[in-house]
């Protein structure tokens, strides 16, 4: 098989959870099937970024060097018109288009990963550009596809309501956790999170609205000391200048949180060993990764109480209501308090986590597209 792997939308280092999907995915699909044939098509930032997994992983990578994600009308137009030109005069016989949109046409096979469609369940989380935009281009290229893959039987359930796309053209397959390779270092998390000697609940994304970074600032502010923890946010824009303002509306001051922005993975994994609770409360997600990053690293989780995040955690987390801030204090007092309970969430977590792998991600994804090649017209 001839692949080809549409990156058109990546701004590496910048563009989180859909360039991890990705980036381990297309490693995953080499290491099992060496015999791959592998293109990748990659955008003028990405060509500017030098050497990377789009580069390493595949036997040849493509410039379209007039794309650019800084502007959204020449990316629309690269994806949508040209990408179809040039993979089809790469040889391609399947597109995988790992990032929710895909072109709708093209002399070659199909397959788009849909990782959600917050755009219709949540539309005021997005700009009005941002919505209207995926609104156009996501739901025909969806329709059009040979086959769609999904992280989760939540997010397949979405996407058969929302979009009317029978539900035997999506497969489910659940993303993967990588192994640590390189453990971190809990003095050296502790002096990030700039006091040693308090328990320290961290949160780990972006600052955009359905990550609902503030409502983990609200969790800690109704915890009294000395019960309250040492808060650690990182992520981008977590360093900005609205989670600031909230923290200190709440009376949290420089002693309560520590708002790190960006941070490399060393500094990531320093941060996890350095834990004792991780904290999520997002309110949509296709999967939920970062809760079983957390798991894997033995760091008792505390999440929203939503339907994905049942499936990806079972019963391995303790889960809050992400808008209520006495709801998600509950949660952090409830893993905090209990040493016993923080010991099983612990083990229990990681056992859970081992379960999900990128090695059987890229075979469940292989066997996808064969599929879709045996089926196509």
């Amino acid at each position: 098989m001839h692949l080809g792997y549409d990156l058109l939308f990546l701004v590496p280092g910048q563009t989180g959870g859909r360039e991890i999907y990705a980036q381990e995915l297309l490693k995953a699909m080499r290491a099992a099937d060496p015999s791959l044939r592998i293109t990748t098509f990659v955008n003028a930032e990405t060509r500017e970024a030098g050497a990377g997994f789009w580069t390493e992983a595949a036997d040849r990578c493509v410039v379209l060097p007039r794309v650019r994600v800084c502007s959204r009308p020449v990316w629309a137009v690269g994806e949508l018109a040209a990408l179809p030109h040039v993979a089809q005069r790469a040889g391609i016989d399947l597109l995988h288009a790992p990032a929710n949109l895909i072109p709708p046409w093209g002399g070659f096979t199909r397959v788009l990963t849909l990782h959600d469609l917050m755009f219709r369940r949540h539309p005021h989380l997005l700009s009005p550009a941002m919505r209207w935009g995926t609104e156009a281009m996501l739901p025909l290229g969806a329709r059009r596809a040979d086959l769609l893959l999904t992280g989760s039987a939540v997010a397949r359930e979405e996407i058969v309501a929302e979009l009317g796309i029978p539900e035997e053209r999506i497969v489910v397959v659940h993303h993967g956790i990588g192994g640590l390779t390189a453990p971190g270092d809990a003095t050296r998390g502790r002096a990030l999170a700039g006091d040693p000697e308090r328990p320290i609940a961290f949160a780990l994304g972006s600052d955009l609205p359905h990550k609902n970074m503030g409502a983990v600032l609200d969790g800690v502010a109704a915890l009294a000391p000395p019960e309250r923890p040492r808060l650690v946010i990182a992520g981008q824009r977590t360093d900005g200048s609205g989670l600031r303002e909230r923290a200190g509306a709440l009376g949290l001051g420089d002693e309560d949180v520590r708002l790190l922005g960006a941070v490399t993975s060393a500094e990531v994994e320093d941060l996890y060993a350095a834990a004792d609770v991780f904290v999520v409360t997002t309110r949509h997600e296709g999967f939920g990764l970062t809760v079983l990053e957390a798991m894997t690293r033995g760091v008792p989780v505390v999440c929203s109480d939503i339907p994905v995040l049942h499936e990806v955690a079972e019963q391995h987390a303790v889960f809050v209501d992400q808008e209520s801030g006495s709801s998600i204090a509950g949660g952090i007092r409830t893993v905090l308090s209990d040493v016993a309970r923080r010991g099983r969430m612990r083990e229990g977590g990681r056992s859970h986590a081992a379960r999900f792998s990128w090695d059987a991600a890229a075979r469940a994804s292989l066997a996808a597209f064969e599929r879709a090649l045996a089926s196509a017209p």
